[in-house]
């Protein structure tokens, strides 16, 4: 039987769309670590996100397509730079 190398599958665009500060929609997302109704952390194709605001709700996740749609009152996006840079271990000692 003949090796066959396995290549990792093709990683999906990260893309953010905001509209009037009252609606998201991203793809790229990878899984919504914690929602509340202030601050929503997702990880996406490029890192943890934070989605900051006021009345947040998750209205639609789509695990297999990796898109997201968050309503409510959007005040900020922040990514975290630490996120990328390996495990917890990593990220406490860097």
């Amino acid at each position: 039987m003949a090796y066959e190398e396995k290549k990792p599958a093709a990683q999906t665009p990260h893309r953010l769309t905001m509209d009037d500060c009252r609606s998201l929609w991203m793809s790229g997302v990878e899984e919504v670590q914690s929602f509340d109704d202030g601050e929503v952390a997702v990880r996406t194709a490029k890192g943890l996100l934070y989605v900051r605001g006021s009345a947040l709700k998750v209205d639609k996740l789509e695990k297999t397509s990796g898109e997201l749609n968050i309503s409510g009152q959007i005040t900020g996006l922040e990514y975290d730079q630490a996120a990328g840079r390996g495990g917890l271990l990593a990220r406490l000692f860097h």
